[in-house]
């Protein structure tokens, strides 16, 4: 069900933690399945991301792609980190179950709710970052449960 690395990730996850004063910091959940996921950026003045950190609380999934996405990002730039996708996410893990693929937009709504957060307390505007989403089904309809 489960690939090597997603395994690998889950039992040994890089970077858990909070970093103290961080220049971003993201938080976003799912409603629906409770998961919640913060990422902490340490951005030195080139932009240059030299740590990040997270904290998940969430399903085995959740803790890979959230660790994965840590590693993707570290040492990157902010521009780099931005193209951080679910998809490249979930290549880098070897692939995620269809009932997980949320953990992945996850992983990549809280590296832009990071920046975004480093944006807003620098005062700048990062080219092409969208204002995040605390819920990733934020703006999706309703659907109605049938019985």
């Amino acid at each position: 069900m489960y690939s090597e690395k997603v395994m690998d990730h889950f039992q040994h996850p890089r970077n858990v933690g909070e970093i103290e004063n961080a220049s971003g910091v993201g938080t976003v959940g799912n409603a629906k399945c409770g998961d919640i996921m913060r990422i902490y950026l340490d951005i030195d003045e080139d932009g240059i991301i030299r740590d990040c950190k997270f904290k998940t609380f969430g399903c085995g999934a959740a803790v890979a792609t959230s660790s994965m996405a840590t590693e993707m990002v570290m040492g990157k730039s902010i521009q780099e980190a931005l193209q951080v996708t679910n998809k490249a996410v979930m290549e880098a893990l070897d692939g995620l179950p269809p009932v997980k693929v949320h953990c992945s937009l996850l992983a990549e709504e809280a590296i832009h709710a990071a920046l975004w957060d480093y944006a807003e307390k620098h005062d700048i505007k990062i080219e092409g970052l969208k204002k995040p989403k605390s819920d990733i089904h934020e703006g999706e309809e309703t659907e109605e449960e049938e019985y």
